[in-house]
């Protein structure tokens, strides 16, 4: 029987390591995808075309968890896919926190230090939220991408998303406690009893037990 695909993408400035504890049945072949620096001046959508190119499979099965989930939506606009599923992340800009919306009308998060980011304490909380706990020096091996172009471009495709209506047929998993994407924000979600914003790495249980349910439901 053939393999149903499935590609991974990892949040902002996560490494495919937030994945190492997902294990799927065999009737799925589990491909992760990494971040790759910007080009000059490049654009989410084109970006998105770029990474779906590494796509080597058809009708794939998209998961993307972050910004990694506004990530795969893009790219299901150039490929056929048999479904998306993102994982702490939104489905249209219309579920940002206020603060995200006043980044966009004031333009702040140009005034951001993206130098004192690159500190693995400051990216940590910056990617994955305040919520995590004392023990940061474990999430340095989640945290691959340093380049400050890289984290620049990022903040800022985020901010800028002008997707204002979720595409059909989203599945979205999302924790209640989430500080990065507040579920007050989130619509029409799987909402996850007390997990935060790393609810890939804390919850990593009930996605191995769920994710084929959800990948196979009609």
């Amino acid at each position: 029987m053939t393999k149903i695909p499935v590609y991974f993408m990892p949040g902002l400035a996560a490494s495919t390591m937030i994945f190492e504890r997902i294990a799927l049945p065999e009737e799925f072949e589990v491909v992760l995808l990494e971040w790759e620096i910007p080009l000059e001046k490049e654009s989410l959508p084109d970006y998105a075309l770029r990474i779906t190119q590494k796509i080597k499979h058809p009708n794939p099965v998209l998961i993307g968890v972050s910004f990694g989930g506004i990530l795969v939506q893009e790219m299901a606009l150039h490929i056929a896919v048999r479904k998306v599923i993102i994982i702490s992340s939104v489905k249209s800009n219309l579920e940002f926190p206020t603060r995200f919306k006043f980044a966009k009308t004031t333009k702040a998060y140009k005034l951001i230090p993206m130098n004192l980011i690159l500190s693995i304490e400051n990216l940590a909380r910056f990617s994955f939220g305040e919520k995590i706990n004392q023990r940061i020096k474990l999430y340095e091996k989640f945290l691959s991408v340093r380049d400050i172009g890289y984290l620049q471009w990022a903040v800022e495709q985020v901010i800028l998303w002008n997707r204002t209506k979720p595409a059909d047929g989203i599945i979205h998993i999302h924790g209640d406690a989430d500080d990065v994407f507040p579920i007050k924000n989130i619509k029409e979600c799987i909402r996850i009893k007390g997990a935060t914003h790393i609810l890939i790495l804390s919850k990593y249980k009930w996605l191995n037990e769920n994710l084929p349910k959800l990948i196979m439901k009609d």
